[in-house]
């Protein structure tokens, strides 16, 4: 692992430390990058960075790798000419499109993709793969009622369904899965990602992520990451990822990407989850149609954050199938 991404690394692992172990005053950030690294309490996870160290990890999703200019500018002109370029300015909106009907030859766009917010449910997928990891480590079983509870979690996001498979799993464990050096789905390098560190009810913080002090936050690149791995069976194992897919099909709420896309492409097979908190609006989906696959990620801190998903996923979905969006908005209002 290269020496920049091991102190970014360090900084993370000394902000999960337990209760007390890191005392008020005590440098934080940047500063804290100085310490030993080895002092967390997880051995797995120092032992896996160890091992990156010397023989780095593959990155299973490198869309970053995949940016292309064109489709970009397509996503930007169409965001353009819904009103939201200065939400996008402000930061206050992030977009990514990831064609991925060739697996292997991704097109991604990114729009703020490595801005983080505040994502309310989003997050739930973090909890639906650390479950996974464990149940793959035979620490749980995946019998009727867990995956019954795991799919309330997802399909519905019943937050009594997610509070208590976090409890069940263990926050640590799933902050472990984020940060590890196999799935990276929390980046320094990356201002961060996909972050559960709070019950969904109204019990107190576990851990705040350490870059924004968030509770529940993702970047939409990151999010699109998990669906990119979920589709090439990289998320746990093929079996484990066909599952996980399972879950995320059959969205029980009507909103936002599913209520734009049902009123376009009804047809489509959507896995996806959602989620909003007062004016944090965010949503993800995985769509499949006609031997085309694409994966949208949005994010938005608006009151009308509801109102652009619905829009936004009209607008990807045309790019992506090369037909008109623009008369399809009537009536779509997230």
């Amino acid at each position: 692992m290269p020496p920049r991404r091991l102190a970014a690394a360090c900084a993370v692992l000394l902000a999960l430390l337990p209760p007390g172990a890191a005392r008020a005053g005590e440098p934080t950030g940047a500063a804290a990058t100085q310490r030993n690294w080895e002092t967390f309490d997880d051995p797995l996870l120092g032992r896996m960075y160890q091992l990156d160290r010397i023989a780095p990890f593959e990155d299973l999703a490198p869309l970053w790798d995949y940016l292309d200019p064109g489709l970009e500018a397509q996503v930007s002109e169409a965001l353009g000419k819904l009103g939201l370029l200065e939400p996008i300015r402000r930061k206050k909106l992030a977009v990514v499109l990831a064609d991925i009907s060739k697996l292997e030859e991704p097109r991604v766009a990114s729009i703020n993709g490595d801005v983080m917010l505040y994502a309310a449910s989003l997050p739930k997928i973090a909890v639906l793969l650390a479950a996974f990891e464990k149940i793959a480590e035979g620490r749980m079983t995946l019998d009727r009622d867990t995956e019954g509870q795991l799919t309330d979690m997802i399909r519905v996001s019943s937050n009594r369904a997610a509070t208590a498979m976090m409890n069940r799993v263990g926050k640590d464990y799933i902050a472990r899965v984020l940060l590890s050096p196999r799935y990276r789905l929390y980046d320094p390098q990356h201002n961060g990602g996909l972050w559960a560190g709070k019950d969904y009810d109204k019990t107190g913080v576990w851990r705040r992520d350490p870059l924004h002090n968030l509770s529940h936050g993702a970047t939409a690149m990151q999010v699109a990451r998990f669906y990119y791995m979920l589709q090439r069976g990289r998320l746990v194992t093929p079996q484990h990822s066909a599952r996980m897919k399972r879950i995320l099909a059959n969205p029980g709420l009507y909103h936002k990407f599913v209520g734009g896309l049902n009123r376009v492409n009804p047809a489509a097979s959507l896995f996806r989850k959602s989620g909003t908190w007062q004016t944090y609006h965010s949503d993800s989906v995985l769509v499949e149609r006609g031997g085309r696959a694409y994966i949208a990620v949005a994010l938005a801190d608006s009151p009308d954050g509801g109102r652009w998903l619905g829009q936004i996923i009209v607008a990807l979905d045309g790019i992506v199938f090369g037909r008109s969006w623009l008369h399809r908005l009537a009536g779509i209002t997230g």
